[in-house]
């Protein structure tokens, strides 16, 4: 259910909401300043306080710090039945920032699985789905490293050739040249194939296996 306002406010409350609301870094001071009284005031007020909180450290890029206190705005959602908070879904809105501040840190499984779960409530919301792609490309798997040393590779070999073709190949060799240059070109093609085909391969992956998630996740939805 939405949040109740209530018509009386305290004073530490106003002080706040003189606060410009995309200052965030005086929100952050504010609240870390008064967190002992904050924590004193009615359920209203404190929501407000620490919602404001939270999303100002995400804004500012205190993913770590956000992670921390982005779990106590859910739980209070939860525990005292608050669905719309501002127009949008407060729940779904804190979830969603949390697998981004995952993700931000590096923690994509943790990302992902949040993801998926967003994706279970909400199967048709586009940026759900496009970061659960998003977050299973940086997530590159086995394959994907090998085609990435394989082009490595090629490319260093490639350099190799160049250096002994203009070190001994052309100087001393020169009916050699052409086979060489084609070798080494081969070579360089190869390692560019390496890194593009596995890059494209994965990124294929990804997108079916999230397509194949969403499709199954709206039929159980629907039925």
């Amino acid at each position: 259910m939405p949040l109740y306002q209530s018509t009386y406010h305290s004073r530490i409350f106003r002080d706040f909401r003189e606060i410009d609301a995309a200052n965030y870094r005086r929100i952050i001071r504010f609240y870390e300043d008064k967190e002992e009284e904050i924590k004193r005031l009615e359920f209203e007020e404190y929501f407000e306080l620490i919602t404001a909180y939270v999303n100002a450290l995400f804004e500012v890029g205190a993913y770590q710090k956000h992670l921390l206190m982005v779990d106590v705005v859910i739980e209070m959602a939860i525990v005292h039945n608050v669905e719309i908070y501002r127009g949008e879904d407060v729940y779904q809105k804190m979830l969603f920032r949390k697998a981004a501040s995952l993700h931000n840190i590096l923690e994509y499984g943790k990302a992902e699985y949040i993801l998926r779960e967003l994706i279970k409530i909400d199967p048709y919301a586009e940026d759900y789905i496009l970061f659960l792609r998003k977050c299973l490309r940086r997530k590159e798997p086995g394959f994907l490293n090998k085609a990435k040393a394989a082009g490595i590779l090629m490319f260093l070999l490639s350099a190799s050739v160049i250096s002994v073709e203009v070190l001994f190949i052309r100087p001393f060799y020169k009916t050699y040249v052409g086979e060489v240059e084609a070798t080494r070109t081969a070579i360089f093609l190869l390692g560019c194939a390496f890194l593009v085909g596995g890059t494209l391969l994965h990124r294929w992956l990804v997108q079916r296996r999230v397509r194949l998630f969403v499709e199954k996740t709206r039929q159980a939805k629907y039925f």
